[in-house]
Parts: structure tokens; sequence; C-alpha cells
């Protein structure tokens, strides 16, 4: 038992880094990110602490691939209620405030500073955050963290030939949108 606890921690700690940046690129909020990726940890530890440690890294990532979906349902239901507060606001003869003009918005975040590195991986950055979710994702998966077609198949909960096709698509996008960087 206290060896595969030692396992999980070390399993975790290797996917950390790179788990958290991928929620960064996907929802473009380092909080956002941070317990994206802590809810995804603590999902694997509570439901697959018991699988074969080869089974982690792609099942981690469908966990993560999950919150990150979610964090997208929620984030378009949050956008409504502020169109509708925003709307309320407008017919309101009162100030008394909106509760939501002091929370930070995702253009507050600031590419360069989230990843130390320059202009070219901030074009890069960029050009992943303009990609639709599901190639954003699969490209992650795929050359990022260095999952096969099928484990990240398993991750996205899709099929190996959409993996290919998202993945094509991505590493197509990516390539018209950086052209001008790279001689």
């Amino acid at each position: 038992m206290a060896d595969q606890n030692r396992a999980m921690e070390r399993f975790l700690a290797s996917v950390e880094k790179q788990a958290y940046q991928m929620a960064v690129i996907a929802v473009q909020g380092t909080d956002e990110a941070l317990d994206l990726v802590q809810e995804a940890m603590l999902g694997l530890v509570s439901h697959y602490a018991k699988k074969p440690e080869t089974e982690w890294r792609p099942l981690f990532f469908r966990i993560l691939q999950s919150r990150i979906r979610d964090w997208y349902r929620r984030d378009q239901v949050r956008r409504r209620w502020r169109g509708w507060l925003d709307r309320w606001r407008e017919n309101d003869d009162e100030e008394d405030g909106d509760p939501f003009e002091d929370v930070a918005g995702p253009e507050m975040d600031n590419p360069a500073r989230l990843v130390e590195g320059g202009a070219a991986l901030t074009a890069i950055i960029e050009a992943l955050r303009k990609l639709p979710l599901r190639q954003q994702q699969t490209f992650l998966l795929r050359a990022w963290q260095g999952l096969s077609v099928e484990e990240t198949a398993v991750a996205m909960q899709c099929g190996a030939g959409s993996v290919k096709t998202h993945y094509s698509r991505a590493v197509h996008s990516l390539r018209e949108m950086l052209e001008g960087h790279w001689p």
C-alpha cells in the first residue's frame, strides 16, 4: 500500500506542470487552471488509485478533459447571467454596483507572464488558444504529453479516428497561424 502511494505521488508530480499548462491554455486563467488540475488529481486518487499504474496517465487526462469541458459549460452559463445582469443594470436607475465588475476576466492574463520563453512561445500559446477546444486538447495530449492515439482516445472519450482528425486539423491550423514566426 505504501509503495502504491509513493507511485501515485511520483506520477502526480510527473504530470502536474504539464497538466497545469494545458489547463491554463484551455481556460485562460491561472486560478481556474489550478483548480481543474487539483480536481483531476483528486478524482484519480479517489477513484482509480487501485488501477494498474500503466492506466493512470490516460485516466488522469480523461478526468482533466472532463473537468475542462465542465468548466466551459459553467462558463457559458456565467456569461448568460452576466449578460442578463448587464441588461438589468442598464435599466436600473440605482448605482449600487454590479458584484461581477470587480472580477478579473480572462483578458487580464498575460501569456508572457504565465510562461517564460519569449515571443515564440507566446505566439504558440496564443495560436493554441485560437484552436477549437477539441483540437487544442488533442494537440496538447499528443504533442506535449506524448500520449499515443489510443491513450488520447481514452482520455478524450472518443474514437482513435476522431483523435487523428482533430490532431491533423490542429497541426494544419497551427502551421498556418505560426508560419510568419519561423523562417
